[in-house]
């Protein structure tokens, strides 16, 4: 068996072409609970706190000389990126509770 051939039996198996498909569909639903984050949530999370932009917050280690720009911690980026991973995993647990709960069920009827 040539190699192209094998890898297209790999490729076409059900197993790979839905893994490719839940990466896709979760690198776009990460894109969206970003924009969420960064775009809904925090901002009035940053009004209640007094009107701060969590993108902004940041420590600078060396001060921007010339044409070098400064050398900043983003850690109110960092911040956002929790929240982002937060949303998410919740997500993702809900997905294989109601899996778990429905291959739970079949088991039971059968």
């Amino acid at each position: 068996m040539s190699m192209m051939s094998e890898f297209k039996s790999f490729a076409m198996r059900g197993n790979v072409v839905d893994m490719a498909v839940g990466i896709v569909m979760g690198g776009a639903f990460g894109k969206i609970v970003s924009s969420f984050v960064a775009d809904v949530l925090m901002p009035p999370i940053g009004l209640a706190l007094g009107g701060v932009d969590f993108s902004d917050l940041a420590i600078t280690l060396q001060e921007a000389e010339g044409e070098v720009a400064a050398v900043t911690m983003k850690y109110g980026v960092f911040i956002q990126t929790i929240i982002d991973f937060l949303i998410i995993a919740f997500a993702i647990f809900l997905v294989v509770k109601a899996m778990n709960s429905v291959i739970k069920a079949k088991k039971k009827n059968c």
